[in-house]
């Protein structure tokens, strides 16, 4: 079977991708043989997760152009050292996304992130939005965000 999407690769819905992947699941076929690894995955994420979930299943992965087919021993080697890569680069993005919010926090004395809303700013935020008031600008009035604004929206039935 042919899987042939006609859009960009960068795309977020593919349905030839998305089928492709469903089948897989399915077990449909026990092989899947690409041109080049950009034409099935546009980031190394996306690329790593299909072929992860290939040998989850059992499904074997070749890529003509960059030689790798995981039906051999090197073919194997080269995606574990990819996979591997992939995995140490997620490690790093998550610990330099908690140092960062650690610094903020300290930056400004742990009054950054969710933080609980008092109930007289809770009911400011219910009736400007009852007033008509819009969401962006009940959120710059009252110093909070737009998504508590929003929170508060759907407790009184606004949206």
């Amino acid at each position: 079977m042919i899987y042939e999407d006609i859009i960009s690769g960068a795309a977020k819905e593919r349905k030839a991708l998305d089928q492709l992947m469903d089948d897989a699941k399915k077990r449909k076929f026990d092989i899947v043989l690409v041109w080049k690894f950009d034409r099935f995955a546009r980031s190394l994420k996306m690329l790593v997760d299909g072929l992860a979930l290939f040998q989850e299943l059992g499904i074997d992965f070749i890529s003509y152009k960059e030689n790798i087919d995981t039906t051999t021993s090197m073919g194997k080697l080269i995606f574990n050292i990819n996979s591997a890569y992939a995995e140490f680069e997620r490690d790093i993005i998550r610990d330099r996304v908690k140092a960062g919010v650690k610094a903020k926090r300290e930056k400004t004395n742990g009054v950054w992130g969710r933080r609980n809303v008092t109930a007289d700013i809770q009911t400011k935020i219910q009736k400007l939005i009852k007033q008509g008031i819009s969401i962006r600008t009940t959120a710059k009035q009252l110093n909070v965000a737009k998504g508590t604004v929003q929170k508060y929206m759907k407790q009184v039935g606004q949206t």
